[in-house]
């Protein structure tokens, strides 16, 4: 199963990139590091696709909220605590919140739509969006690439030892998520 999902990646690489980073992201931009540090994906390509479709995500969240705001508040009731704290970002940070939006866990996709919401003009937000984009690509895909043969390594110890790092993993990811919860509740 592991080969055909490596050689899927290395067959179907850039289309794989770039939806994965219209929904996402972080976990596709790590893969094609590391298929760039292989060879199997050029990293000029692999950035400007992963950004390409981080700019495209966002666009599409920003304009569902600006076309359908009654729509938005009212299927994202359960959000309304990230919707109120969107809103004060941007009116608190303005274009610095649409640069760091893509950063912020659990506001990924709120934060776009929020935005959408309000009198942000749409092409100050796909300008920004779109140097913020390409920025977040090269962040993370370039130093996979330079650090890609001990990521390579590493993992390969974290595969013959799983019993000890999953443990470690999941209270990771549990930390993680409680911490950014607990932030958003602020």
């Amino acid at each position: 199963m592991e080969e055909l999902f490596i050689e899927l990646l290395k067959e179907y690489g850039y289309p794989i990139l770039f939806i994965w980073s219209i929904m996402e992201g972080e976990l596709g931009l790590i893969m094609a590091g590391l298929l760039s540090h292989t060879g199997d994906m050029n990293l000029g390509l692999a950035i400007l696709v992963a950004g390409l479709g981080g700019f495209i995500g966002d666009q599409i969240y920003f304009w569902f909220g600006r076309y359908n705001r009654s729509f938005v508040h009212e299927q994202f009731k359960q959000h309304r605590r990230k919707f109120a704290l969107a809103t004060v970002l941007i009116r608190k940070h303005g274009w610095y919140i649409i640069f760091i939006q893509r950063y912020m866990y659990g506001l990924r996709t709120i934060l776009p739509m929020a935005i959408g919401t309000t009198k942000v003009s749409g092409k100050k937000f796909a300008f920004i969006n779109f140097i913020s984009a390409l920025i977040w690509a090269s962040l993370t895909i370039v130093p996979t690439y330079i650090f890609g043969g001990i990521i390579l390594e590493a993992l390969k110890y974290m595969k013959a030892h799983w019993y000890f790092f999953a443990p470690l993993i999941l209270s990771f990811a549990a930390f993680v998520i409680w911490y950014f919860h607990k932030f958003s509740q602020k």
